[in-house]
């Protein structure tokens, strides 16, 4: 994901300092090269070593060496940073930039840097609500520096409130978003993922092996290039995507209701959910209890949502999901035509990576002009970016309300 990035990490006096030992290994894991920047009071709660050995590059503390015999270190790193990350960023440090103080190798180098700069505050809840501090960070923000919130809690100093560094794994998302194309600016995307459950009783109910993490990846892939995202999502074990609009529905009936309920402004709509076609005709108010005879159960379709949208879709970009296990290409073209969508991703779920609940997808892409585009096997967050980069080649050919 990060692969050929040059990310610099600066890394400040506070009790959350640890964390970024975190981050480091979630950037360094997704491909980029870290160069990590230390203030002195950071050293002082977590070890040049510690960073070093994470990153496999020296740690940066001192703004008089030189990297080598003729790089100036603080316009070495400024120069070769794709994008800069302060984490943990104190009070004193955004102060210092806002009033454009470089007093220090983390200082000189972000004053130097032409790199998109995100900062990750971490401080007492006063200091945090100071009017100083606000202000200084309304300037930041006002000259283009991005800002991972912090969150609310108990502080390391005995005050609850806000001023917790935010996770690292949300640092991450936000540095994968600092750094990702915008081509979907302006957009509002759909999206509906992982399973739904029609429930028999109050304990028993039917369903599928959905996982939702391809809707997932979806959904965070369009937030990170730059659209809005709405997503409508059955039972999953997953996190709710960071930034994301998230609608929890639990029935096909409930999901329909959620869709339609949004879709008036949705430009883009991507069908990944995995929706129950049956429900039981009546649902028990108490448990079925088990005896010797057979049991029978009714089941009444659910209504087919996809279609419907394919209906009222106008000049939105309707997009669909084949999970197949026997002719995949004939199911998804039957699809592709009976729901007027635009593309359609299609998966053969009983090959090995291809099915639910995994990391992994294989997948072929089918389009109305009859092209079909294989996917080999690939992560479906590589997957999902794939997806939403042919969407744009279909609104550069003349489809969707924003094509210009």
């Amino acid at each position: 994901m990060l692969e050929g990035k040059e990310i610099v990490l600066g890394v400040t006096g506070g009790i959350a300092a640890y964390k970024a030992v975190e981050l480091l290994r979630l950037l360094t894991k997704a491909g980029a090269n870290v160069h990590v920047v230390m203030t002195k009071s950071a050293q002082e709660f977590v070890g040049p070593l510690t960073f070093q050995t994470l990153s496999m590059n020296p740690v940066h503390t001192d703004l008089f060496n030189l990297i080598s015999e003729r790089e100036i270190g603080h316009i070495s790193l400024a120069d070769r940073a794709d994008l800069f990350i302060i984490a943990p960023a104190t009070a004193n440090l955004i102060g210092k930039l806002a009033s454009g103080v470089a007093d220090d190798l983390l200082t000189t180098t972000v004053m130097a840097t032409k790199a998109p700069v995100l900062v990750a505050p971490a401080m007492n809840v006063n200091m945090y609500e100071n009017p100083v501090y606000r202000k200084n960070e309304e300037k930041l923000k006002g000259l283009g520096y991005m800002f991972a919130e912090p969150v609310s809690g108990a502080l390391a100093c005995g005050w609850e409130g806000k001023g917790k560094m935010q996770d690292p794994a949300v640092i991450f998302e936000e540095a994968l978003c600092a750094l990702a194309k915008k081509d979907l600016a302006g957009e509002h995307v759909l999206v509906t993922a992982g399973p739904t459950q029609e429930e028999l009783d109050p304990v028993r109910f039917v369903s599928n092996h959905s996982s939702g993490k391809m809707g997932y990846a979806i959904a965070r892939a369009a937030r990170r290039r730059g659209a809005r995202v709405t997503l409508v999502s059955g039972p999953t074990c997953l996190d709710f995507p960071f930034g994301v609009e998230t609608v929890p529905v639990i029935s096909a009936m409930e999901m329909r209701d959620a869709v339609m309920a949004k879709v008036t402004d949705a430009t883009l709509i991507i069908k990944a959910a995995a929706v129950a076609d049956y429900r039981p005709a009546v649902r028990q108010e108490l448990k079925i209890k088990k005896n010797d005879a057979p049991l029978s159960i009714e089941l009444v379709k659910n209504p087919d949502i996809l279609a419907e949208l394919g209906k009222i879709k106008g000049e939105r970009i309707l997009v669909g999901f084949a999970a197949e296990t026997e002719t995949l290409l004939e199911h998804a073209r039957k699809k592709l035509t009976e729901k007027n969508l635009d593309m359609v991703l299609a998966n053969d779920v009983t090959q090995a990576g291809a099915g639910f609940n995994a990391d992994t997808n294989i997948a072929k892409l089918l389009f109305r002009d009859g092209r079909v585009e294989d996917l080999p096997l690939m992560g479906k967050e590589v997957m999902a970016d794939i997806l939403l980069d042919r969407v744009v080649e279909l609104k550069r050919q003349g489809l969707g309300p924003n094509w210009a």
